[in-house]
């Protein structure tokens, strides 16, 4: 019987819709993702796998999971995990193999809708009987017609694309791996470099991994190359901005707004400049989590692991 170790943030109701998905021959623990050290060795010496979320466990619970044949990750993002040191011991680590991608791409047009119709401000007027405060046809857009730039067409940049295709949005992407012309033809992109992409997009939405290449690479010069109008949506990762250059593009109007869902430091100081600007959507890190996800994720973690157990090689192996 396979021993998998489950260690997790989770309320354990919500741990059970992921753990409900293993095969009865699995002999599943789910425990707390801040136990100690010592004991979470204890946990996984003699684990067969180790499912993480978020993606944190200890370097001494790593030498000491010598029967491990797989850290399998709930999330998409690995920038948490020590994955040079997984290497080096040879333990494969898997992610959730996009199968948080619909959530994330549906928070991403869930932002882009809330800005361009003032939603947060709408609401608030109403209760205040402010009822007519804003003259939304001065200040409110339609996503129908404009310009939506793509940074990274993955898993979850295409299902975007998707759904702004049926919106009626003209996309762009950029992708250090492009797709090929038929299928850039049958899902209604094209592809530009990255700084024509920023001059023609009236929405510039981030989907890229956090890596050495990624960290930090919407700077000052990618804010002065788009438009005054243009708004940002961040749904990947925080340190892909520069967080310093953003407020001083959002203070200084060389762009229309900003929509994240991740920031440099979460949760953010209590004296970040975007908590208080009117031209910033805010939401905690939530994108790619819903109810609807936990057994969905399940689902291809645990055919992840009875894969490998049965001799076979995982899905979605990142190291």
């Amino acid at each position: 019987m396979p021993k998998v170790v489950f260690l997790t943030n989770l309320a354990p109701d919500t741990a059970a819709l992921l753990t409900s998905q293993a095969p009865a021959e699995f002999a599943v623990t789910t425990a707390s993702a801040k136990l100690a050290p010592a004991e979470q060795v204890e946990l996984v010496r003699d684990a067969d796998f180790v499912i993480l979320f978020p993606g944190i466990i200890s370097r001494e619970a790593l030498h000491a999971a010598t029967k491990v044949k797989l850290i399998q990750l709930v999330s998409a993002g690995f920038d948490t995990l020590d994955v040079g040191l997984c290497k080096e011991l040879e333990i494969p680590v898997a992610n959730n193999g996009g199968t948080n991608s619909t959530d994330v791409a549906e928070h991403t047009l869930t932002l882009i809708l809330a800005w361009y119709r003032q939603l947060g401000a709408m609401d608030r007027n109403v209760r205040t009987n402010a009822w007519s405060a804003i003259d939304s046809g001065a200040t409110t857009y339609t996503i129908n017609g404009k310009t939506v730039g793509l940074v990274g067409l993955g898993n979850i940049g295409r299902k975007v694309a998707r759904l702004l295709n049926a919106f009626g949005a003209t996309v762009l992407y950029t992708d250090a791996f492009p797709l090929f012309e038929v299928e850039e033809r049958e899902l209604g992109v094209a592809r530009v470099p990255l700084d024509e992409l920023l001059a023609q997009a009236d929405v510039v939405s981030l989907h890229v991994p956090l890596n050495a290449e990624t960290r930090g690479m919407m700077g000052k010069a990618q804010f002065a190359a788009m438009k005054p109008s243009a708004l940002l949506v961040n749904t990947c990762r925080g340190p892909v901005v520069d967080e310093g250059a953003l407020i001083e593009a959002l203070q200084s109007k060389q762009i229309s707004g900003a929509a994240l869902d991740v920031l440099a430091q979460e949760p953010p100081a209590a004296d970040n400049p975007l908590l208080t600007m009117e031209n910033v959507l805010l939401t905690p890190h939530i994108a790619g989590v819903t109810l609807d996800t936990w057994a969905r994720r399940g689902a291809f973690i645990f055919a992840n692991l009875e894969r490998v157990w049965q001799g076979e090689a995982p899905h979605a192996v990142i190291a």
